[in-house]
């Protein structure tokens, strides 16, 4: 799963939940700009490829646009050898839980619990805390089996963190 923009298709068919979002082939500024808007703002610019923040840009109103793609493309391509980018619909403080899975060769997937890596410097885990302290029953129960569906589309065989964002709104948790 080292493409987020193949990694991202692969969950839509799995029929994982995701975060609205542009993972097509077509990497022009037409075809971008056009996604954008119809994602709306913000927004957020990955590179497809790589980690660490790199090739990510915020991007708050169109006027913005083009000139974030030009700075993501280019860090990614210095970066990790690839322009490739998607588009996401940005989470604006977002909550970063993980779901760790364990699979066997057998064909036994399980998930094992969360942690929360919500406290990052540049788009780095600093801390990770575990259990959740925001997590209720029914939100780890639902966010297990979708990371389940994730794992069993790829064949995950060994132990793996399953990512997701949540946002904490009026006293509830929502997630993709």
């Amino acid at each position: 799963m080292g493409s987020k923009r193949l990694s991202k298709l692969a969950m839509l068919n799995a029929g994982v939940p995701c975060i609205a979002g542009y993972q097509g082939s077509a990497q022009d500024d037409t075809t971008l700009h056009a996604e954008a808007e119809r994602i709306g703002y913000p927004l957020m610019i990955k590179a497809s490829a790589g980690g660490g923040g790199r090739g990510m840009r915020l991007v708050h109103q169109r006027e913005q646009l083009l000139e974030h793609l030009r700075t993501a493309r280019s860090e990614a391509q210095n970066a990790f050898g690839s322009d490739e980018l998607i588009l996401e619909q940005a989470l604006i403080e977002p909550r970063h839980v993980e779901i760790q899975l364990f699979g066997d060769t057998q064909g036994n997937l399980i998930y094992l619990g969360e942690r929360d890596c919500s406290i990052q410097r540049r788009h780095q885990k600093v801390i990770e805390e575990a259990p959740c302290p925001v997590m209720t029953p029914e939100l780890r129960q639902a966010m297990g089996e979708a990371a389940l569906k994730a794992g069993r589309a790829v064949n995950y065989v060994v132990p793996a963190p399953w990512n997701s964002c949540s946002t904490v709104t009026a006293g509830s948790i929502s997630w993709k």
